[in-house]
């Protein structure tokens, strides 16, 4: 079985090949496509977001597509930058500059109050017309400081006070365990597995 993941991100195909590992199934990436246009990110939603990319990959590709949006939650700046993390600082977009205005706005914030989330929408769409959401969340707060090499985006300031270590400093193998990517990537494998057996998916939504 082949898929496509909406995304040029190697970040976020590593980690989804990880856990598809043992399922049988190729996961392609945007990168595949020599002459994809990135789609224009205009839903007020992460599932917004996430239908736009999805639909368009699987019209251009003919595949099962699936697509993310996600990014960090802010209680301190009322949810901020939400739907707007990955180009927080302007264009190009930049993980480095993302993370420095974010530490900036938080300069006087108390460390009590720097609670944050991951948030993860995730949509698959089929060539047959069918879409699905799954959702993630992971809890945590921001660092005055960059830690860890690994990851990207906002991984090296979000810190996991129940393994005392960012984001950044997982291992690939603890990430998939707890992120909000892993998350709604893992509610997603059930249908995938249905559909390569030509069999009608469970639908998450129905509960």
């Amino acid at each position: 079985m082949k898929i496509i993941l909406a995304t040029q991100n190697q970040g976020k195909i590593r980690e989804l090949q990880d856990l598809l590992v043992d399922e049988g199934i190729l996961v392609l990436s945007l990168l595949d496509i020599s002459d994809w246009v990135d789609v224009e990110e205009t839903g007020e939603t992460f599932a917004d977001n996430a239908a736009l990319k999805a639909r368009a990959a699987v019209r251009r590709t003919g595949l099962i597509a699936l697509a993310d949006d996600s990014g960090l939650e802010v209680d301190a700046l009322n949810g901020a930058p939400g739907v707007y993390s990955a180009r927080y600082a302007g264009e190009p977009k930049d993980d480095g500059r993302n993370n420095d205005k974010l530490l900036h706005l938080l300069e006087t914030t108390p460390d009590d109050k720097r609670t944050a989330r991951f948030r993860c929408a995730l949509v698959m769409a089929t060539p047959f017309g069918k879409e699905y959401l799954t959702e993630g969340a992971v809890e945590g707060r921001i660092l005055r400081e960059r830690r860890g090499l690994d990851g990207f985006g906002y991984d090296p300031i979000f810190y996991l006070p129940e393994y005392e270590r960012t984001m950044a400093e997982l291992t690939l193998a603890e990430k998939n365990n707890i992120s909000h990517r892993a998350q709604a990537f893992r509610k997603v494998i059930p249908i995938l597995r249905d559909l390569g057996k030509g069999a009608m998916p469970y639908d998450p939504g129905e509960d």
